[in-house]
């Protein structure tokens, strides 16, 4: 039976740990704010905002939002981006996504100061963690990272599989997943005889933002299992990549859903806030 990589309490360790760190900076004259740009109404999207500037409230971070209706101009939202790249108030900022129809993310995202990227997902962030210059890093592979890492988990040396090439998860999580020195296999949906390739991983990450797609012919007796995936449940609740229930019995580790990666993005953002503000502050 598979242990629990628990996200929900590792990534309250880190809001601990940049908690005490905001006030160290706070009491140096140094404040820490982080600004969200929200565009249009999808309620998803407004209920990940209001969960972030709660954990940003927690740990003492000054959280602002800027709310723009749908149809609101690719000119407005890039003016806005400048203005926030040249205040010195804001430590770090980030597009809530995805955009409305009608508004391509990539140039608005590719504006941001990589100095302020608390995502980490502009071209030249990216750019930096592929060549192995610092870097704020994507969210959500590093949240992996960090939770493999704080639960024991040795990644050096490890078979690594990622099922998902996206460029929000599945390619940045590669090149941390080598930084660690594993060796990395990228699958995708053209990949073929999937299973086979996936049962030979000694770690396997699933994002390939498919509903219970990854079920036991995927996973080999042993293998630690990530999984990146979130998918409304019908009559409630919620569900990922991974059919848990079978797989859970095989794996040596596995992440629940809800309660693995989700705390550990939310978590990694406040990381790369306090990050941002202390290198603004050391400029």
């Amino acid at each position: 039976m598979a242990k629990i990589l628990d996200g929900k309490a590792v990534a309250a360790t880190i809001r601990a740990e940049v908690a005490e760190s905001v006030a160290e900076l706070e009491a140096r004259n140094i404040p820490v704010r982080l600004d969200v740009v929200l565009v249009g109404d999808d309620p998803a999207s407004a209920t990940y905002v209001r969960m972030k500037q709660r954990d940003c409230e927690e740990v003492g971070i000054e959280s602002r939002a800027h709310r723009f209706p749908a149809d609101v101009s690719h000119e407005k939202l890039a003016a806005l981006v400048e203005e926030l790249n040249q205040n010195g108030a804001v430590s770090g900022f980030f597009i809530q996504l995805p955009l409305p129809p009608g508004l391509d993310a990539l140039p608005l995202i590719s504006a941001i100061d990589p100095s302020k990227d608390v995502d980490g997902l502009s071209p030249l962030s990216i750019g930096r963690l592929s060549i192995g210059l610092p870097s704020l890093l994507p969210c959500t592979p590093h949240g992996v990272v960090q939770l493999l890492r704080r639960s024991g988990v040795e990644i050096e040396g490890r078979e690594a599989v990622v099922v998902g090439r996206s460029n929000l998860v599945g390619k940045p999580l590669a090149q941390l997943l080598l930084r660690e020195n594993a060796t990395v296999t990228v699958c995708h949906s053209r990949t073929k005889d999937l299973a086979e390739v996936a049962r030979g991983a000694d770690l396997l990450v699933v994002a390939a933002g498919r509903r219970e797609f990854v079920g036991a012919e995927y996973v080999k007796d042993g293998a630690v299992v990530v999984d990146v995936g979130i998918h409304g449940r019908e009559g409630g609740g919620l569900v990922g990549d991974v059919r848990f229930e079978e797989v859970e019995p095989i794996a040596s580790y596995i992440t629940p859903v809800p309660g693995g990666v989700g705390p550990m993005t939310r978590a990694m953002l406040l990381y790369n806030t306090l990050q941002a503000a202390r290198a603004q502050a050391e400029a």
